[in-house]
Order: C-alpha cells, then structure tokens, then sequence
C-alpha cells in the first residue's frame, strides 16, 4: 500500500491545451479514491500522469516520499486495470493472470500458488484453463483485475473498469469491487462518469471539471453540502433543481420568492442569507425533497408552487413527476403510491430544511 500526493500538477500539450490545472490532492494509504466528472474533465489524464503514461507538465508525483515525476511506468510498481480488459488472447486465464510474475521470472511454485489465491478471491478459479473469448465481460474484467493485484502493486488504478458491462453486472461488479478492496487493502484511484459508481464505490471522491478538481470529499456530504452548482448538479440522480429567488424581507425575517411563490427558509439558511446581502440567489432542491403532501416544516401559505405535471415515469417504489413551472422543466420524486397524472396542475411543497443556496455569480454554496 502506498501514500501518494499530488502537488500542484498541471498538464499542457504541445497545442496549449491546459487539460490539468494546479491539481493538489493527498490519497492515503489503502484508500479507495474516486475521480469523477463529465467526459472531457481530465480525469483519466490524470490517472495516466500517476501511471507514468503520460509525462507531468508542471509539479510533483509523490508515493511514498519519492518524486516520480521521471520514473518510467515499470519502475513505479502502480498496477493499472482499464474498461478494455488489456487480456492476451491467445493466453488462458491463469497465464493472463501469471503473465507479470512469469516475466519477472519469478518461481513457477510461488506462482501457482499466487494464481489460485487470487483466482479463488475473485471466484474464477474454475475458470483458470479457459481463454478470454470464452469468457463473459464480468470474468474478463475478473481476470484483469487478478493480473493487476497478483504482483501486489502499490497502488491500484482503474480506468473506467465497469464501463463495457450492462447494468445488473455493473451493479454486482461495485459490490465485488468494494469487497476486493477491503479484503487487500490496496490503495486504489479509480475513475469514472457514473456518479452511482462514485457514490458507491469511494471512501473519498473528487469532482473535475475543465481539469481542475472542484470538491474533494465523502459521499455523504457532497451529496449534503456540495460546495457549487456544478458539484450539487452533477452529484444525484436525477439531478438537483435549481431555481431563481428573489431575497425578501417578511415578517423581518429573509424570505424567498420563486416567480409569485413565496419560502420561508430555516433560521440557518435565513443567517446565511442575511450575512451574503443580496437582493437574489440560486435555490437548489433535490427530487426527493419535493413533495407531494405538506410537510410539518412548511409555513402558513407558503412553501410550495403550483406546477404542470408534464410526465410520470414509475420507478418501482418510486415515481419521477416532470413539471413544468415558469416555462422551465423540472423533477421531483415521490412514493409510487401517489397518485399523479400528466396534464394534472397540482400543488408540490419544498422541504425548505433541504434547500441549497448558491451565489448567482460565482455560483459557490451560501
């Protein structure tokens, strides 16, 4: 297992194009570290800079209180696992997992022990004497995963390792995935554009956008307290709402108007509000905090709109209504046994302890 450390690395390529700008990041030993963004981010650059891929333009590589900047890959003892698999075809499975200690030259006993633990870790055991096209996409990417880990690297990179498989196994793959870490320990940097993956997965997760990280934190509260309205927006699915407020005074306390429909925000939000001193703010709201009945929290008349239900989608316990409010489109989430049709104008509350509030400008949290 391996610390590594990231200070100010920046990437610039011979056309100019900044895809990594002043990146400083800590990732601790045996922790399962997720980069998540859009397409585009920089995120899997960054992967690549840490394998020895691709060089660092600016700053340093740190592991383990070594400067890796100028190592080539093979001297950085960092094992990488990508959405393509990378197995040898004309191999079978025990010498595609073998393949790293055989070129070592490692002992022929202490591989085949090394194989089996590994195989049997990762249940394809049974699978040892057959090829990769006899596998399915969830025993390839086992496979690859055995090659990466049986050389006890120290530090685990994965690139978009799930993308290639269809849900379910995606799903059953996470659950694999995070066992696997716990059970050896490995640090782990794992990327991906699926923030289900992210939220699953991560001990910690980094949002990138544009190559520059915009929140590093646990899932739990970036879903809580995302610290702009890009982190709120792309964290949760689906994805938050946001809307136009007008600060007001009401009863000399700060209110909110959203077009004619008045909220009364919780005493820590109206400090906020009231500390920020503008005339308006970006109001986020999550699905799940739209809802159907008025709940204890909401004031007299106030906290709710009245909205077009455009759609209703059934999620099983759940059902999405796409509404339709100031000729703008948005979503809540309600219990499956509500009754809500498409064409109905019915009435929806805030959870107003549940707002988020951003700047206008800058778009950073209240």
């Amino acid at each position: 297992m391996a610390e590594l450390a990231l200070e100010h690395v920046g990437k610039v390529y011979r056309n100019g194009y900044e895809a990594i700008h002043d990146f400083s990041l800590e990732i601790k030993e045996g922790e399962f570290l997720i980069l998540v963004g859009p397409s585009g981010c920089g995120k899997s650059t960054l992967l690549r800079m840490i394998a020895g891929l691709e060089d660092i333009s600016s700053g340093e590589l740190w592991v383990d209180g070594e400067i890796e900047n100028y190592k080539e890959p093979r001297e950085r003892n960092l094992a990488m696992v990508f959405q393509n698999y990378a197995l040898y075809p004309n191999m079978s499975v025990y010498d595609n997992i073998a393949f790293s200690l055989s070129v070592r030259k490692v002992d022929k006993k202490e591989i085949k022990k090394k194989v089996y633990d590994t195989a049997k870790m990762l249940g394809i055991e049974h699978l040892l004497d057959r090829r990769p096209g006899e596998l399915s996409g969830g025993q390839k990417q086992r496979v690859a995963i055995g090659n990466a880990i049986i050389r006890n690297p120290r530090a685990l990179l994965m690139d978009e390792p799930l993308s290639n498989l269809d849900a379910k196994l995606r799903t059953q793959m996470r659950v694999e995935l995070a066992a696997l870490q716990h059970a050896v320990g490995t640090t782990t940097i794992y990327v991906t554009h699926d923030q289900t993956e992210a939220m699953t997965l991560g001990t910690r997760i980094v949002v990138m956008r544009d190559g520059k990280m915009q929140q590093v934190d646990t899932p739990a509260n970036l879903y809580a307290k995302p610290v702009n309205r890009f982190v709120a927006g792309f964290i949760g699915t689906p994805s938050m709402n946001f809307f136009e407020a007008q600060v007001v005074s009401w009863e000399e306390a700060p209110a909110l108007l959203v077009g004619e429909y008045r909220m009364m925000p919780c005493r820590e939000d109206a400090a906020r509000i009231s500390r920020h001193g503008s005339d308006s703010v970006i109001l986020g709201i999550r699905p799940e905090n739209i809802l159907w009945e008025a709940p204890e929290c909401v004031s007299a008349g106030a906290d709710y709109v009245e909205a077009m239900i455009l759609e209703v989608e059934l999620l099983g316990a759940e059902k999405l209504l796409f509404f339709l409010l100031y000729g703008k489109k948005y979503v809540a989430k309600i219990p499956a046994e509500y009754d809500a049709r498409a064409g109905e104008v019915r009435r929806l509350y805030f959870d107003v302890t549940a707002i988020h509030l951003f700047d206008c400008d800058s778009e950073m949290r209240i």
